[in-house]
């Protein structure tokens, strides 16, 4: 059952929000022992919430009706810790949910359970509190990250919905190795709360979902303006989900293997993807290769992480070093080594990359690349340390195609298009221009109808599976 044909259920009381509960904790009882998606579970809270749900289902149910949804173990929830995957905060119980959940349960969540994470940051989900999220297409790869509990969760039919957060890809990379649906939404669509430096465009929440469709549905349930986000927009006049029902196909769509940066990109992943695109011609749209001037945005992003680093975690550094990440200490230590000349260079190409990028889409609907350089890796490596052979200099190189495009504060969507020979499933990263997200989700949906690919969700499996 989709979230979206589950919330039209609980709207004409053909379900119960408590049975929709129930639903959700006998999968995850069943399937979450090898999978570790969801190691904090809240089932007896979401019981209550639920039985009170019935009683007041018709004073206002929001977009998700009493809907159980994940919240990302980066985000607070009231009386349960949100420890950031390392054991420093394992004693961090927040007194108030956080905008996110705070938003999400005014328009009809109840939630379920929260998802796993890396420490702090990362793309390969485990942690020294709750261990490792294994990827439920084959249990002995990654699930990707931060949001890779999210992902793992709705690829094995966990959860209708989950939120996920995304710096670099943190959103759109587990969506891509899960085989479902992540929008990395423009910045501000997704008000932010006071948790995160307030100026920072690179981190942005979003939706993610087993399809574009239901997307939709927990975008509409996260919008809104908001006045601890100074850069929070007023809701839209039309819903993101009724806007779907009107889509039209883009005029123009480029593709991009590497995003002209030259480097290095599985090829199985690219033919699939390059195939993928095509299949906006069939819709009606032109589809030719190509894409904006993107020169010095992997040099910026990683000067523009650096100092965010710093500044959410470097004061850890002294005391509790030893218990940190070995990665997230380096990036703290890039962050405080940063000279103003490298700043200064790193926010003077983002400015240039921008307006690079508005006015590639003067001229072009969507720009589609793959969303990451190659397909799921063994959960046991950290990361990735070279790409066909080629060495990686850093922890995050292999995600270039996806973090040099949150420096252009557009709107990016990874969608499902298949899998490898291996089994293995590979996304699409779409994006479209600032502030079109109905836009991107329209282009989404269409190539998700066109494409059809088997619903999920899966049954979880160590090893191949045979390829669609």
């Amino acid at each position: 059952m989709s979230a979206v044909e589950a919330v039209e259920r609980l709207r004409s009381g053909e379900v119960s929000p408590l049975e929709m509960v129930e639903a959700a904790i006998a999968r995850i009882e069943a399937v979450d022992g090898e999978v570790n998606a969801l190691p904090v579970r809240l089932f007896e809270q979401a019981r209550a919430k639920a039985r009170q749900f019935d009683v007041a289902a018709g004073e206002g149910p929001g977009w998700l009706a009493g809907l159980p949804v994940a919240i990302k173990e980066f985000n607070d929830v009231a009386g349960v810790p949100t420890t950031y995957g390392s054991p420093i905060y394992a004693r961090n119980i927040p007194e108030r949910s956080d905008l996110t959940v705070r938003n999400l349960e005014a328009h009809g969540a109840i939630v379920l359970a929260k998802s796993n994470v890396p420490e702090f940051a990362g793309s390969n989900t485990f942690n020294p509190v709750y261990g490792t999220t294994r990827n439920p297409w084959d249990l002995r790869m990654t699930a990707g990250g931060s949001s890779g509990g999210a992902a793992a969760a709705l690829a094995a039919g966990e959860v209708w919905l989950a939120n996920g957060s995304d710096l670099g890809g943190s959103l759109r990379i587990p969506a891509s190795y899960c085989g479902i649906a992540g929008l990395r939404p423009s910045v501000g669509r997704v008000p932010r709360g006071e948790g995160l430096p307030a100026f920072d465009p690179l981190w942005v929440e979003g939706p993610m979902a087993r399809s574009v469709a239901d997307l939709a549905l927990m975008l509409d349930a996260q919008v809104g303006p908001e006045r601890e986000d100074p850069y929070a927009q007023a809701v839209p006049g039309q819903s993101f989900g009724a806007d779907l029902t009107t889509a039209k196909p883009p005029h123009r769509v480029a593709f991009t293997s590497d995003l002209g940066l030259g480097r290095q990109v599985d090829s199985e992943v690219v033919a699939l993807c390059r195939t993928a695109t095509a299949r906006f011609g069939s819709l009606g749209a032109e589809v030719y290769d190509g894409g904006p001037d993107l020169s010095g945005s992997i040099e910026s992003y990683q000067t523009l992480r650096a100092l965010m680093i710093a500044n959410v975690r470097g004061g850890l550094l002294p005391e509790h070093r030893e218990r940190i990440a070995p990665e997230i200490v380096w990036n703290i230590e890039k962050g405080f080594n940063l000279t103003a000349a490298e700043i200064l260079a790193a926010e003077a190409a983002r400015h240039r990359i921008f307006n690079a990028m508005t006015g590639f889409f003067r001229g072009t609907d969507i720009l589609a690349c793959p969303t990451v350089v190659l397909p799921p890796f063994p959960v046991e490596e950290r990361f990735p340390t070279e790409v066909n052979g080629e060495p990686l200099e850093t922890y995050i190189d292999w995600m270039f195609l996806t973090f040099c495009l949150s420096l252009t504060g557009c709107p990016c969507l990874s969608v499902p298009i298949g899998l490898t020979k291996s089994g293995l499933p590979v996304g699409l990263q779409l994006v479209a221009r600032p502030h079109a997200d109905a836009d991107l989700l329209a282009a989404g949906h269409l190539l998700e109808k066109a494409i059809g690919l088997p619903s999920l969700p899966i049954e979880p499996r160590r090893g191949p599976a045979v390829a669609g």
